[in-house]
């Protein structure tokens, strides 16, 4: 049995990520990263982050061997920090209020998308997180649009679309989630272990195929038969169930 590390980004297809606040996903979305610009010299990728800082990107990018300064230098990699870029919601009661809109990211994605258009280049967009814009004040609906009109861009740009959301209560999806779901064409989960953290395992990880792909690439792997892992300072090593010394 072994875990895919890459082939889970088809172009035109979007992966959804789900993490927990004890087994948190960064280090697949820094693994995913990776492997997708050493995939070929004409990888792309476009990094929406709501959380997480460039400087701090790079730092993990470094400790992995991947010198991100030298991919945004060539134009290969364009990071977003998105608080900069919108203005968080303001409640005010009174139905004349217009909030602010997401629309400036949507329109900045295309913008940078159409500009790597008519090439052979492999691109990935990658939006980290949706739950923290939720949190900051946006509306279900206006996530809801946002992530359908997203997803339609980037499936008609032939762009894979990688998006992270945080899940708070697992007995009972969100309306976020249900709809992610029914986009993606893969879910992978990142679960803490029943038991709680151990020295040796810090979680694991289930991969769920979903509506939108016809024909899945990769066998399931369901909660029950989960893909453990653990983390290292610079790396993530995977195993089976009760063989932690086994790599894959």
């Amino acid at each position: 049995m072994s875990f895919p590390s890459s082939g889970l980004l088809s172009r035109g297809e979007l992966l959804v990520l789900t993490d927990e606040v004890s087994s948190p996903a960064e280090f697949l979305i820094h693994r995913i990263l990776s492997t997708h610009l050493k995939e070929a010299n004409e990888s792309k990728c476009l990094f929406l982050s709501v959380s997480e800082s460039l400087t701090r990107l790079r730092a993990i990018a470094g400790k992995s061997n991947l010198n991100l300064p030298q991919y945004i230098q060539s134009g290969s990699f364009h990071f977003v920090d998105v608080a900069s870029q919108i203005d968080p919601p303001v409640k005010i009661e009174t139905s004349f209020n217009q909030q602010p809109s997401l629309k400036p990211i949507f329109e900045l994605t295309k913008q940078k998308l159409s500009g790597w258009s008519g090439t052979e280049s492999s691109v990935l967009v990658i939006l980290d997180d949706i739950s923290t814009l939720e949190w900051i004040g946006y509306s279900i609906t206006d996530l809801l649009r946002f992530i359908r009109v997203l997803s339609a861009f980037c499936r008609k740009a032939n762009a894979s679309l990688l998006i992270r959301h945080h899940i708070v209560t697992p007995s009972e999806p969100d309306d976020i989630l249900r709809l992610l779901r029914q986009l993606c064409a893969y879910h992978l989960e990142v679960l803490p272990l029943s038991t709680g953290r151990s020295g040796s395992v810090s979680g694991q990880v289930a991969l769920h195929p979903g509506p939108g792909i016809t024909q899945p690439v990769h066998r399931p792997i369901t909660r029950k038969l989960a893909v453990q892992y653990r983390l290292t300072d610079t790396n993530v090593v995977f195993f089976e169930r009760g063989t932690g010394n086994t790599v894959l």
